[in-house]
């Protein structure tokens, strides 16, 4: 790899940029690409690669070309440290994800519920402000309290977060949907929420619920489009 390459291949793993190393199987030229180049033949194989998260080799007209993603680290944001998030959260993390929880609530966030994973004491809002989060970001509120879940909900539309989901009944989400208009959001933004959270599969216990926000997260981000 050239130098000029690997600096900049180090600096864009430092700000979190999505990016494709591409090098000639035959000459050995590397090059970097970004999802956002524009008039490159390779950047729908590099987007590709980036969204499936895995290496693969492209012919093309000058030889083989293998392409080696590098995204960001996943992320999960977990509002509410509830029930649910005990589960969710030891789930998140052993399916690679980096999961902080988030709640102001210091009785219920605390190491002993929730071990190896980061907690905030954070206003919600404040939280994911300061969290930035990106596209390999997932957001899941779970307090079923307005006071806490909206100020997150309003935060993560807005974002370029890959997944927001918020725990509720159907009634439970159409007033939280009434709340996100009434505070100015369009029903495009409001149509990011999937409520109630994770994939319809009866389940009963936090962590079978937690099995189905987990199953709908990786759906949405592996772009199945999951119900």
């Amino acid at each position: 790899m050239k130098q000029e390459t690997f600096k900049k291949l180090v600096a864009d793993r430092a700000n979190k940029r999505a990016v494709v190393l591409a090098t000639h199987l035959e000459t050995g030229d590397d090059r970097l690409i970004y999802p956002d180049t524009e008039n490159d033949p390779l950047v729908e194989d590099a987007r590709e690669s980036l969204r499936d998260d895995k290496p693969r080799t492209i012919e093309t007209d000058d030889g083989p070309i293998f392409l080696n993603p590098f995204n960001p680290p996943l992320r999960m944001i977990i509002v509410g440290a509830v029930h649910i998030a005990q589960p969710l959260s030891q789930m998140a993390s052993i399916s690679g994800y980096h999961v902080t929880v988030d709640d102001p609530r210091t009785a219920f966030a605390t190491e002993e519920r929730f071990p190896n994973v980061d907690i905030v004491a954070e206003w919600p809002d404040d939280a994911l402000k300061a969290l930035a989060l990106d596209h390999r970001t997932a957001v899941v509120t779970l307090t079923h309290d307005p006071k806490l879940d909206d100020p997150a909900l309003e935060v993560a539309i807005r974002s370029p977060s890959f997944y927001i989901g918020s725990l509720g009944s159907k009634k439970t989400h159409g007033n939280r949907l009434d709340r996100l208009a009434e505070a100015g959001f369009t029903e495009a933004e409001c149509a990011r929420i999937h409520g109630p959270v994770g994939l319809n599969i009866k389940a009963k216990s936090p962590s079978e619920i937690a099995v189905s926000v987990l199953a709908q997260v990786t759906g949405v981000l592996r772009q199945t489009n999951p119900t």
